[in-house]
């Protein structure tokens, strides 16, 4: 639109010149001496314009030559950020596949080439999560530090990475160091969320519940948090705060709860368990009840089904309103049982169970039906259930007696010998032509065993000397083989005794 714009401006004062020259005929006239130069109008004014093109050509030249050492800097740095940012690009496309060994070279290539500190800062972070990945946890330190010192004064820069050093320092179980780097990102912002979830971790393998329910609490409140992930933080946090504090602690934990995470099962455990342990069961059974509405948890069913035998009316009231929305929950059916044996309902007793049993074949159900027919002096059926507990919790079988191998007989083995109490002997004289027979103990026979018989073959051994073969087969194991006839072997003592 602007090049229409001056197109049209030039035009008209084209022709605005051009009637005007028209009208004046007159001429120029230059005096030089001893030159004297006469123009007409028209051509004096078609010579200016055109001086002026020329000058204004010549000063645009001699401008583009005087600058052209900054114009080649400038190509350069472009053409380095371009490259930069190419493998830049390459890298995190190669971290994000999973290529961590290709990624770490493209960021490795900037951080000896590229020129700027922001850029090493970025591929230095960048090649740090590649080798945190990779396992090279001490070049990933490197790495790290190299990000710190080309990051300088720069706040954006060192809080980058602080963030990615604390995150490795979580995967790696070091709670202590990621803290002390994103503690001061918190303290600077409390609208740094990123930083905030990483401290909530810290502080959550910490086992730091009041620092774990305050951020909890923050994050939610901000909507940057899964509901259903912060309600199982706090569930974990405040059930630990509420065994810590005990009774006199509370009041105060529970008064900051909302009703939805007293109906947590783990909160309402630990804040029933603090109620029974202060003699306060009816308020316990409110906590648990709420909880119970809110959810049919079999752990709470459990704790509910505990109680004095004075509770046992009010609780199996309740409880049976519950079965008639749910019939076929075996958690309640079993809950309803133990409320019954407590009150010593037996036959009420015997019918939730076996209707529990039918559903779910379960550990405590048959324990529960082993103690009511004890208690009734059904002996043989409260076994039955008992092992049936013991089958379902998988008890290893016990081997029978027979089914051991019996013992090895070794009365034909050789018999140890004490070489620390044998007499000593003279040297052999080395000079004796005579060579000495070695001694064997397949003829060694115990006192207390019947001789054998030992087979011994005189072998000329080409000195003029006979040696003594001992027979090999004395010094193995005699023990008979379990479930094995000799006499259907190929080795059976009466062909042996033949041979010989």
């Amino acid at each position: 639109m602007r090049t229409w714009f001056w197109s049209v401006v030039f035009l008209a004062l084209a022709v605005g010149l051009a009637l005007v020259l028209r009208e004046h005929g007159g001429n120029v006239l230059i005096i030089a001496q001893p030159w004297r130069i006469e123009l007409s109008i028209t051509f004096a004014a078609l010579l200016l314009l055109a001086a002026f093109f020329l000058l204004y050509i010549l000063i645009r030249v001699l401008t583009w030559l005087t600058s052209s050492p900054e114009r080649f800097r400038l190509w350069r740095g472009v053409r380095a950020q371009k490259r930069d940012h190419d493998w830049l690009e390459t890298g995190w496309v190669n971290l994000l596949e999973g290529r961590y060994t290709q990624a770490e070279k493209d960021f490795s290539k900037i951080l000896s080439q590229s020129k700027s500190p922001n850029r090493k800062v970025l591929a230095a972070l960048a090649s740090a999560r590649a080798l945190h990945r990779l396992g090279e946890f001490v070049r990933r330190d490197d790495a790290l530090q190299i990000a710190r010192e080309n990051a300088g004064s720069e706040p954006r820069l060192k809080e980058a990475a602080s963030t990615v050093a604390a995150e490795m320092y979580l995967d790696q179980d070091r709670p202590n160091e990621a803290l002390a780097l994103l503690q001061p990102l918190q303290d600077a912002s409390s609208r740094h969320y990123h930083a905030t979830r990483l401290l909530l971790r810290a502080h959550r393998q910490l086992h730091n519940h009041d620092r774990v329910y305050a951020l909890t609490r923050l994050l939610l409140r901000r909507g940057v948090i899964d509901k259903a992930q912060a309600l199982s933080y706090l569930e974990t946090a405040v059930a630990a705060r509420l065994h810590n504090g005990g009774l006199a602690g509370y009041k105060t934990i529970w008064g900051d709860l909302k009703s939805e995470e007293r109906a947590l099962p783990e909160i309402a455990l630990a804040g029933a368990a603090i109620q029974e342990s202060a003699g306060n069961i009816d308020e316990a059974s409110k906590i648990l009840e709420a909880a119970i509405n809110a959810k049919f948890e079999p752990r709470l069913l459990s704790a509910y089904s505990q109680c004095p035998p004075e509770q046992v009316a009010r609780r199996l009231s309740k409880a049976e309103v519950w079965l008639k929305s749910k019939p076929n929950d075996s958690a309640l059916l079993a809950m309803l049982g133990n409320l019954c044996l407590i009150g010593q309902l037996w036959g009420q007793g015997e019918r939730y169970l076996l209707r529990s049993m039918k559903i779910r074949s379960d550990v405590r159900i048959h324990a529960l039906l082993g103690n009511l027919y004890d208690r009734l002096g059904r002996s043989a059926d409260a076994m039955k259930h008992w092992r049936l507990a013991s089958g379902v919790a998988g008890v290893l079988p016990v081997l029978a007696a027979n089914r051991a191998l019996p013992a090895a007989d070794t009365r034909g083995d050789p018999t140890l010998i004490a070489f620390a109490n044998m007499p000593e002997t003279d040297l052999l004289d080395t000079n004796d032509s005579v060579v000495p027979q070695a001694a064997s103990a397949a003829g060694y026979v115990p006192d207390e065993a019947e001789p054998v018989a030992v087979n011994r073959a005189a072998v000329d051994d080409g000195l003029g000397l006979k040696s003594v073969e001992p027979d090999f087969d004395e010094y193995f194991d005699s023990a008979p083989i379990p479930g094995v006839d000799l006499s259907q072997t190929s080795d059976r003592p009466s062909d042996r005794s033949k041979n010989r």
